[in-house]
């Protein structure tokens, strides 16, 4: 029996595709990774796991394993309106020893313990416009968002889209 009384599960089945979102709700457009993650929780994307997280940490290279490609979603203040989408490269960084990992960062260290390049990844940045602690999601932010979420959405809806950007 596992904690709690329940057995656990100890070959979970992972899906070919992860959107891996993260950012901290309590500061303001932060919480735009957590947002669409709460909203692709209630779509039925047959072929993708979710995982959300406040930051990257070394330890995520683990949830990367077994993917046929991943999509970061994070929030940024310098990206486009409503949202930019580029592919990612394995980058050896110093953000792996700081409070805020890149996922170039993390993808270097995914191959460096698996000893093979990691799966191909991408990154869409929503644009967000205040960042304070105890600030709320602006509007312009929540309808970056709202865009943002149906371009994710098309994303995995179209097998053998050519969306993905190269």
């Amino acid at each position: 029996m596992g904690i709690y009384g329940s057995t656990p599960n100890l070959s979970p089945l992972k899906k070919p595709d992860l959107v891996f979102t993260w950012g901290n709700p309590s500061r303001g457009d932060d919480a735009l990774g957590p947002t669409i993650y709460e909203l692709l929780l209630q779509e039925d994307l047959e072929t993708v796991d979710l995982l959300t997280d406040f930051q990257l940490q070394i330890e995520h290279a683990i949830d990367l394993e077994e993917r046929d490609r991943i999509l970061f979603v994070d929030a940024s203040i310098t990206a486009s309106e409503p949202f930019e989408l580029i592919r990612l490269q394995p980058e050896e960084d110093a953000s792996y020893t700081t409070h805020a990992m890149s996922p170039q960062a993390l993808l270097a260290v995914y191959r460096h313990i698996n000893k093979c390049p990691p799966p191909p990844a991408w990154l869409l940045s929503i644009r967000g416009y205040e960042f304070g602690l105890g600030l709320p999601l602006t509007a312009a932010a929540d309808s970056n968002s709202q865009a943002a979420f149906q371009y994710i959405k098309q994303l995995f809806a179209v097998s053998g889209t050519t969306i993905w950007a190269e």
